[in-house]
Order: structure tokens, then C-alpha cells, then sequence
């Protein structure tokens, strides 16, 4: 069973997450104090095909800064958990998505080593109750704790919100793709026997 159950308290949040990564698209409660980022991770699921539970307590009265670092901070340790050793995966991922005038690209390798770069102007500087800054600190966290190589580029676009969404839904097609079965290589993806 590839998946792991993470919880985490600060002085500054609760969380408790669960990923399942062959539990496609499965139902689970998402409350992270911001409504947009739970849309934003809804989709994540729905599009990674992913069962995905997330349920974070924060200073949301302050701002999102720390909900969602720390959300992500979760979600990177539940994903390098739940792919273990990495026998038997594809290990890279790519994905190009559109949402409606936007298009964005997102390339990773889960190759045990945290690399993270970021080309995405996002038009405004706020959705919701999300400052947009957070987009790439949440994306650059998830990337820190799974050790992962991760790469999102946005192509262009002009709503915030269509920007954001194909970031999104290209990441999880993409971490789709690196987590499945491996179709050719047996064991370990890497000649050196480890990730």
C-alpha cells in the first residue's frame, strides 16, 4: 500500500493529512482555511488521481503563510513516504495543461536530490484569501520534503485564478505519471541502485 498518514502540530498549526497514491480521486475532507487552496488541492486529487485528506488548524488570522507552508511541508513528507524505496516507478514526470487562456508545464524527477525552479508570473498579486506569493512557497516546500526535482513554468496567461489552477492540475498529472508503475525498468530507476 503506497500511501502515509502525517500529522503535525506547531504553535502556529494543526494538520492532519493522508495521501494514498492508488486511491484514485477518493473522497476525503479538505479544510485548510483557505478556500481557494482547497480548491486548489481538490483538483490536485482529482487530477493526480490520488486520495487526499487535509485538515489544518492555523493562525489563518494573521495570513495563509503558515497553513500553507506547513500543508506543504506535510503533503512532501507524506509523498516521500509513500513512494519508499521508488522500485518499480517511472520516477520523472511531465505535463502540459491549459485552463482556458493559461498554459502552464510542470517537469519533475523524484530523484531523492531538492531542486525547485519556478517560472510562473502570476498576474495579481491575491485569489481569495491566498497571497500568490504562496503558490511557489507551497510548490517549493512539497519539493524540499519529498526530495524532489521539481520545474513549473507558466507559459502565459492572464487570470490569476486559470493560472494557478494549471499549475496545479499540471503538477499533479505530472507526479501522476512519475508514480506509476515503471513500464520498462525493473527495480530501482537509477544506475547507481538507490534514490
Amino acid at each position: 500500500m503506497r500511501n502515509a498518514s502525517i500529522s503535525r502540530q506547531t504553535k502556529e498549526t494543526r494538520i492532519e493529512l493522508v495521501l494514498d497514491l492508488d486511491q484514485p480521486g477518493s473522497e476525503g475532507t479538505i479544510r485548510t482555511g483557505s478556500g481557494f487552496l482547497d480548491h486548489m488541492l481538490d483538483l490536485f486529487r482529482k487530477h493526480g488521481g490520488f486520495g487526499l485528506s487535509v485538515i489544518c488548524e492555523g493562525d489563518t488570522h494573521i495570513d495563509m503563510h503558515h497553513s500553507a507552508e506547513d500543508i506543504a511541508i506535510c503533503l512532501g513528507e507524506a509523498l516521500a513516504q509513500a513512494v519508499g524505496d521508488k522500485k518499480g516507478i517511472e520516477r520523472y514526470g511531465f505535463y502540459y495543461v491549459t485552463m482556458d487562456e493559461a498554459l502552464a508545464r510542470c517537469a519533475l524527477d523524484l530523484s531523492g536530490r531538492v531542486s525547485f525552479v519556478w517560472n510562473a508570473p502570476i498576474p495579481s498579486s491575491r485569489v481569495g484569501n491566498l497571497d500568490i506569493e504562496l503558490v511557489s512557497h507551497f510548490f517549493s516546500s512539497v519539493a524540499e520534503n519529498a526530495k524532489m526535482n521539481l520545474h513549473l513554468d507558466l507559459l502565459r496567461g492572464t487570470n490569476s485564478h486559470h493560472c494557478v489552477e494549471a499549475l496545479f492540475k499540471a503538477f499533479a498529472r505530472a507526479l501522476s505519471m512519475a508514480v506509476s508503475p515503471s513500464r520498462r525498468v525493473m527495480g530501482v530507476p537509477s544506475t547507481k541502485g538507490s534514490l
